[in-house]
């Protein structure tokens, strides 16, 4: 068996990180989404040390122990990207495997398009890469869900931050459940107009089981520390992101790839996004297998976590 979860801060393109890290060996590095930290790897640090890993996980700009500039222009694709290159340079041991859920993942898929020589696999959860195209995301998120849906309702500095930090644990707890598998009547995240988003999220009948009273409180008492801001400042950098990737428009990725997602989560479920992953390989040439895990919904490290290690580790173990 590995030694413990191991935290220390290094020092990456002029901020701090956070990393928790564990075991010995290859590099593997996972990125987490919003709104989570380190912790939402819990599972995997382990499972990939023990397998003859060294398993990083950060917590990424704005969120956790990493320091959270204030400013939205301070949350560009490029400074995560950065973010995570100064990660690999520091930690000085070649190239790695990179893995991100949620937000994660198109920083994961950025990093292996602007730095290949950096990395050596790349694993997206919940989110296909998607090339550059014509239309910010955003504009294209309006255009699919309608013009009150969250990444609209996140981009209102203040007015989210207040809605988010008035009740951390009540919008964690609702906001957790109601993009997961258990949640019996799937949401978009869009909501009527003027409404209170925390107000339109399900209240569970009781936690998941695959996230207990102690998960909970882990991600409670980090958002009531750091408040929302860091993680919602990564929306708002959306229309700046679409000018700054033009040099990439349409541009594939070629690093050996794997995507899992969940047959229930709203981002698999969003218009269009399932003929996507059925063609994602001309996107990414060397994708090994796009897998959708049945009834899981968006969380999917931590909803399906042995289904996910076990993709993992066969796709780690690869010759590459």
């Amino acid at each position: 068996m590995s030694t413990a979860v191991a935290h220390r801060t290094i020092e990456t393109n002029g901020i701090r990180m956070r990393i928790a890290e564990q075991g010995e060996g290859p590099l593997v590095v996972l990125l987490h989404g919003f709104p989570e930290s380190w912790y939402s790897w819990r599972h995997q640090l382990g499972a990939l040390a023990d397998a003859g890993y060294h398993t990083v996980a950060p917590d990424l700009r704005g969120y956790g122990g990493t320091d959270a500039p204030a400013d939205p222009a301070r949350y560009t694709a490029l400074h995560l990207a950065g973010d995570v290159v100064g990660l690999l340079n520091a930690l000085g041991e070649g190239p790695a495997v990179v893995v991100g859920h949620d937000w994660g993942a198109p920083l994961a898929w950025s990093v292996a398009l602007f730095r290949p020589d950096l990395v050596r696999g790349v694993v997206g959860l919940s989110v296909p890469y998607v090339p550059r195209g014509d239309v910010d995301v955003l504009t294209t998120m309006s255009e699919l869900l309608g013009p009150s849906n969250y990444q609209a309702y996140f981009q209102l500095q203040g007015t989210a931050e207040a809605a988010l930090e008035a009740d951390p644990e009540r919008f964690l707890r609702r906001f957790v459940y109601a993009i997961s598998g258990d949640n019996p009547e799937p949401t978009n995240l869009s909501f009527p107009e003027g409404a209170d988003f925390v107000g339109t999220l399900p209240e569970p009948p009781e936690l998941p089981g695959w996230f207990d009273a102690d998960d909970l409180a882990y991600y409670t008492a980090e958002f009531s520390r750091t408040g929302f801001r860091g993680g919602l400042n990564w929306y708002r950098a959306s229309k700046a992101n679409h000018e700054l990737l033009a040099p990439f428009h349409g541009a594939p990725v070629t690093t050996p790839a794997l995507f899992i997602g969940g047959d229930r989560d709203v981002v698999v479920n969003w218009p269009g996004m399932r003929d996507l992953i059925g063609i994602l390989g001309m996107f990414v040439p060397n994708l090994t297998k796009a897998v959708l895990l049945d009834g899981c919904g968006h969380w999917t490290q931590q909803e399906r976590p042995h289904e996910v290690n076990a993709l993992l580790l066969e796709f780690l173990a690869a010759p590459r």
